[in-house]
């Protein structure tokens, strides 16, 4: 083929060659947002879990668009943020080739999901991970750092011009995850008008859990860096979407005819070829934070305090897990972000959350969110119901509630006849009492005592002598 005719352009973009696996699960950040000394320190990304996905009403305030002051309807992301726990510190200096680490702090005390990530086999080890550095902190002087300490930290302030801190996420707290590695990543510390501004900030996290809050808020645009969902090994026709030839064509037809020219005597990169699909590693930019929800809080009786999908307009008290639960995730009670649109990788999937690098100027980047309706329907297929007393009202009760109610009935029930019973005893004790206190009937039997006190004997329901039923005459 000579040249590309404008009728007939390639198949499959070139973008994002070469198309291979991505060698981590969990993304990691490239290029961090650029630094600003006017700024107080700040962290400047996060891990979340993506748990699913729901819809959402708000009113579109946007001039100059023909949906101004109109309800629309749009997809949103939820990610489940629980807190993160800062562990370390590490310096960066610059230098031609880019970054290079100077020397790294570690925290006096570390979980064990930390310590996991550092093993292949965690429980057949002898979990020597890190205990130098305690001992170092266990021979201190109380209320003293180590010497050793002190030493890395004056180094990192005398040399370098990058201060990140180490932190990993807490997964014991997603039950739903079943995992026992936590996911730890660097985060770059941005602000600060000197290093020891930077270095006195991430310091002072150490040990200490951060949340979500304290790093985005509402309105705010982020980048999401993740994993896409994998597809594994397949063919031309589906990885580019290139045309399948002709039906009686000659040994198959979703193949590309020509892959290439005699020479040069090889094949071109950007010929379709059969390989990976999906699990690659991506940035998508720009998504706009909705709300940020805060964890269920629950009384005394498990019955939770706060609802996070009640919204000015929508008082009915529900929170941000749909009924049945997100679908292959479960329920959501941490800290969660809910983003505009989709995000990559699949559900459960840990998504790296970064503050924008180049912050977005447009109208609608500026707009104020007000949430009028969020959505709390099944996944699972058509959910006509936001909340299971919705579904209750409207079918009635089912046979397990019939049964859970007919239980409670006989639980009370046998708790008055327990009652009943302690009374009695506690009446005919008294009674007896009384018949000790009195010398006069005290050696009498009980008919003698009966009669003494007048009373009758209980009436059999005869109406007479000896009187029996009359029989009935057969007819």
């Amino acid at each position: 083929m000579s040249h590309r005719k404008f009728r007939a352009p390639r198949h499959g973009s070139m973008r994002f060659l070469p198309r291979k696996r991505c060698r981590r699960h969990r993304a990691r950040i490239r290029s961090f947002p650029p630094d600003n000394k006017a700024d107080a320190p700040h962290l400047t990304a996060f891990i979340g879990y993506k748990a699913g996905m729901t819809h959402i009403m708000r009113q579109l305030n946007r001039p100059g668009s023909k949906a101004h002051q109109k309800e629309i309807v749009e997809a949103v992301t939820i990610i489940e943020t629980p807190p993160m726990m800062v562990v370390g510190l590490v310096g960066y200096v610059t230098t031609p080739s880019g970054l290079r680490a100077v020397t790294t702090v570690w925290s006096a005390h570390m979980d064990d999901s930390f310590k996991r990530r550092f093993y292949k086999n965690w429980t057949r080890s002898k979990k020597k991970a890190f205990t130098k550095y305690e001992q170092q902190w266990a021979e201190a002087k109380s209320g003293e750092d180590p010497i050793e300490i002190k030493r890395r930290l004056e180094f990192i302030k005398s040399y370098c011009d990058v201060v990140r801190v180490i932190a990993h996420s807490q997964v014991k707290k997603l039950k739903n995850l079943k995992m026992k590695k936590a996911h730890v990543m660097e985060i770059q510390i941005n602000g600060g008008s000197s290093i020891e501004d930077k270095i006195n900030f991430g310091y002072g996290l150490f040990e200490k859990s951060i949340d979500v809050n304290s790093v985005f808020h509402e309105n705010e645009s982020v980048d999401t860096i993740a994993v896409t969902r994998g597809h594994g090994w397949k063919g031309v026709v589906n990885r580019w979407g290139v045309t399948r030839l002709p039906r009686k064509t000659h040994r198959g037809l979703r193949k590309v005819a020509c892959i290439g020219s005699w020479h040069p005597a090889r094949v071109q990169f950007n010929i379709a070829r059969e390989g990976q699909k999906g699990y690659f590693h991506r940035t998508e930019i720009h998504k706009k934070i909705y709300k940020m929800g805060k964890r269920i809080s629950y009384d005394e009786n498990g019955k939770p305090l706060n609802f996070e999908a009640t919204t000015e307009y929508d008082i009915t008290s529900k929170n941000i897990t749909p009924m049945g639960g997100f679908v292959g995730y479960g329920e959501v009670k941490q800290d969660f972000i809910m983003i505009k649109g989709t995000c990559p990788g699949v559900r459960k999937r840990p998504i790296t959350l970064r503050k924008a690098i180049v912050q977005p100027s447009t109208t609608a980047a500026k707009e104020e969110i007000k949430l009028r309706f969020i959505d709390t329907s099944s996944k699972y297929g058509h959910g006509r119901f936001q909340t299971k007393e919705e579904k209750k009202a409207w079918y009635g009760k089912t046979k397990k509630d019939k049964i859970a109610e007919a239980k409670q009935k006989q639980k009370e029930r046998a708790e008055r006849q327990k009652q009943r019973k302690q009374q009695k005893a506690a009446k005919k004790g008294k009674d007896d009492d009384d018949d000790d206190g009195d010398d006069s009937t005290k050696y009498l039997s009980k008919s003698e005592k009966r009669r003494q006190k007048g009373s009758k004997k209980k009436d059999s329901g005869k109406k007479g002598k000896g009187s029996k039923k009359k029989t009935k005459r057969k007819n």
